[in-house]
């Protein structure tokens, strides 16, 4: 495993956290839950964002998807659950928790860095955090949810979905799923109901968005399509006051 989180300036207590968000500062820092990584403006919006079971937000598709969304305006702050956290202190994988405490991890993180100051907080995840937001999101609300690479179904269990929350989503959703994910592929998701969302396909896609190379598509290009997507849907449903906000911080 790779170094997230593991070199930081000294620890920093909420009340700062909360200071240097709303001066528009990015960075890495080091709360009491874990480390949290800020990058890029929010001059569409802000996104919480959770990495998937298996890697955390050193992986090239995390990090790829981070500087993607920077560049189009989508402030993202990163962070990693604790059982990740554990597993680069020991050095050896581990599974993840019950998927109910890691939707209680992202609530509190999601407390701390929301602020009436502050542009309204997305929730987004990768496959595993994106089905812990959308849970967080279904219990207590969210301004919106991006879900990069939702995991439907377990591979080869298409029987076993996971969507018996969805009806209890009232904010703005949008689903960026590869055609050819395992866990849940174009021909698939068509018979869902996902009427309260938005889907869009990454042609030829797997779950982390890398087609194959007979397609003449890559892993980068698909990224950046989704970042694309992503930030076009942010700034659709973003309220004026937030809109005006951005304007006013870009004229500074």
């Amino acid at each position: 495993m790779s170094n997230f989180g593991c070199q930081y300036p000294e620890p920093i207590f909420p009340a700062l956290c909360r200071q240097r968000l709303k001066a528009g500062q990015s960075g890495n820092w080091l709360l009491p839950d874990g480390p949290l990584e800020v990058r890029g403006e929010a001059r569409v919006g802000r996104m919480l964002i959770a990495h998937g079971a298996g890697a955390g937000q050193d992986s090239t598709f995390m990090e790829r998807c981070r500087d993607a969304l920077a560049e189009r305006g989508v402030q993202t702050l990163a962070i990693e659950f604790a059982y990740l956290q554990q597993m680069r202190r020991e050095a050896r994988r581990r599974p993840p928790p019950r998927v109910d405490r890691l939707v209680e991890e992202l609530a509190r993180w999601c407390d701390l860095l929301s602020h009436t100051s502050l542009p309204p907080l997305w929730l987004g995840g990768k496959s595993m955090g994106g089905r812990v937001a959308s849970l967080l999101a279904a219990r207590d609300g969210a301004a919106g949810v991006v879900l990069c690479g939702y995991p439907f179904h377990p591979p080869g269990k298409p029987e076993t979905l996971r969507l018996s929350h969805w009806p209890l989503i009232a904010c703005p959703t949008l689903v960026v799923q590869g055609s050819r994910d395992p866990f849940g592929s174009r021909e698939e998701i068509v018979d869902y109901d996902l009427s309260q969302a938005r889907v869009h396909l990454l042609e030829d896609g797997d779950h982390d968005w890398q087609p194959r190379s007979a397609s003449g598509r890559t892993q980068a290009s698909l990224i950046d399509e989704a970042a694309e997507v992503i930030a076009a849907f942010m700034a659709e449903h973003t309220c004026p006051a937030v809109a005006r906000q951005a304007d006013d911080k870009a004229a500074e």
